[in-house]
């Protein structure tokens, strides 16, 4: 690019970031495409094409166009952050994995990767080295409410509930106002079995963040947790969920063959607990109208 074009490109590109801040996209992308008018084989240009399709949930096209902006410059740090958030968010764990290993090498000190590869770790219930990737997260950023959330969520998993408390005090010391940090301490609360707390933590989500489908959803699930006989119910169920598949298998296969009675009792009181639980709900947060 020459002195005049880079010159040029500047203010475009300034431009494009704020209308992304102020969610305008296609102005943001029309700013963009200016750009590459005036530089064809511009990465940047590229790279942020791709955030912005990502934004908009296109990720086929946000994948296209970091492939362009990687085959002008491979180890472009802002196209692969941005494929490596579109794999995270596709589910697609394979190339996730592949992704993130390649942007680490290129950009180690990327807090936001060491805390996505954790989130996969929790899934896989190994806690201990989720911790240990989070603890990675905080060396680069100490003060980031998110990251100290996860760490309490895994903590509590892990069953270090005094640990998964300090964890909380640190996150809402820096960040008592973040959705996100607060729907990862609202789990953390009922891991724990503080549902006061997690129904308080989700209903302080959605407050800041009422457009989001997961978080209405979670502050719902956190007063049906209100319900003493839908917890009570639920416990069992809890307990299974930090073992592994093979061993809830084999529990289900014992129980079906040795106690199928009182299993198909269990799960019919499990159900009408928790579709009352639900209703009640239901009726709490909308009265006896429809909800959305």
């Amino acid at each position: 690019m020459n002195e005049r074009e880079t010159w040029d490109a500047r203010p475009l590109f300034a431009r494009a970031q704020q209308l992304i801040e102020w969610r305008r996209y296609k102005e943001a992308l029309q700013e963009l495409e200016q750009m590459l008018r005036m530089d064809p084989e511009n990465p940047d240009a590229m790279a942020m094409i791709a955030h912005v399709h990502m934004l908009q949930q296109n990720h086929k096209k946000a994948l296209q166009w970091t492939g362009q902006a990687l085959r002008i410059e491979p180890d472009h740090l802002f196209a692969w952050y941005v494929r490596v958030l579109v794999f995270y968010q596709t589910e697609k764990v394979k190339e996730f994995y592949k992704a993130v290993d390649h942007a680490l090498r290129i950009d180690p000190e990327e807090p936001l990767y060491y805390f996505l590869k954790a989130n996969y770790e929790n899934r896989k219930k190994r806690f201990k080295e989720a911790m240990a990737l989070l603890e990675e997260a905080l060396k680069l950023r100490p003060e980031e409410p998110l990251y100290l959330a996860a760490a309490s969520y895994t903590a509590a998993y892990a069953g270090r509930f005094a640990e998964s408390e300090e964890f909380e005090r640190q996150a809402l010391r820096y960040g008592a106002e973040e959705p996100e940090a607060l729907l990862y301490l609202s789990w953390a609360a009922r891991v724990r079995g503080d549902h006061k707390k997690q129904e308080e933590f989700a209903r302080s989500a959605v407050r800041l963040n009422p457009e989001d489908k997961q978080t209405r959803d979670e502050y719902l699930e956190a007063l049906q947790y209100s319900n003493l006989l839908y917890r009570i119910c639920l416990w069992p169920i809890m307990k299974l969920r930090k073992l592994r598949s093979w061993q809830v298998l084999l529990i289900w296969i014992i129980g079906w063959f040795f106690i199928r009675g009182i299993m198909i009792l269990f799960l019919l009181v499990y159900f009408i607990a928790y579709w009352i639980s639900r209703w009640i709900v239901h009726v709490r947060v909308f009265g006896w109208r429809r909800g959305s």
